[in-house]
């Protein structure tokens, strides 16, 4: 069972929340806290280290933010997924954390057996956004344009668009489409590429604003 859990690290600087994080999250059968961090920038560390499936990530911190750390892990190709974990409600928080590679977040003071659910979904590759956060990419992303990229794809590029759209794990995808992992991986990687994308986050959020989605 223990080869199977979901590896995650702990990043905020108060110790009061990672402790209250990893007391409920020892308890959850297929969850495991490998390690902690204080701020984004041992943060970042930790996550090289330590290579969790998901990392919980506030925003707000010394040395180095959520937002920097974020993107510091993608100009690494670091894999984990990172949720945050935010008591920020403001979208002028939110978004630029999401724009910098998050997989989606959840604030504080989430129920714990709704915190355990989000940590599984976006290990399942997955992507958590409410609809105002997602209203406000969608309008970014109208601003900075893109109708006309979605014309180099390929068909079946679009295919795994529109599963990603629909919340789909490469291996969910794989399945669908009768593909290898691998190959899956590849579109996905040409679908950013094409669409000047940087995630799957803004891969979703283009599809829907495109009418690509399923």
């Amino acid at each position: 069972m223990a080869d199977n859990r979901i590896r995650v690290l702990l990043v905020d600087d108060h110790q009061v929340v990672r402790r209250g994080l990893r007391t409920f999250l020892e308890v959850q059968d297929d969850i495991e806290v490998v390690g902690e961090a204080s701020d984004g920038a041992e943060g970042v560390a930790r996550t090289e280290e330590l290579r969790p499936d998901v990392v919980l990530m506030d925003v707000k911190m010394p040395v180095m933010d959520g937002v920097e750390a974020l993107r510091k892990l993608r100009e690494l190709a670091n894999p984990a997924r990172v949720l945050i974990v935010t008591s920020f409600t403001e979208q002028r928080t939110v978004v630029p954390a999401l724009r910098a590679g998050a997989a989606g977040y959840v604030y504080k003071d989430v129920d714990p057996d709704a915190l355990a659910g989000a940590i599984r979904s976006v290990h399942a590759g997955h992507v958590l956004l409410q609809p105002e956060v997602a209203g406000a990419l969608l309008s970014q992303e109208e601003t900075n344009g893109g109708h006309g990229r979605g014309n180099s794809l390929t068909e079946r590029e679009r295919e795994v668009l529109g599963l990603i759209a629909d919340g789909r794990s490469n291996r969910e995808i794989a399945r669908a489409l009768v593909l290898s992992e691998k190959t899956v991986k590849t579109h996905v990687s040409n679908i950013l590429m094409k669409l000047d994308l940087a995630d799957r986050t803004q891969a979703a959020l283009w599809a829907v604003r495109h009418g690509a989605a399923g």
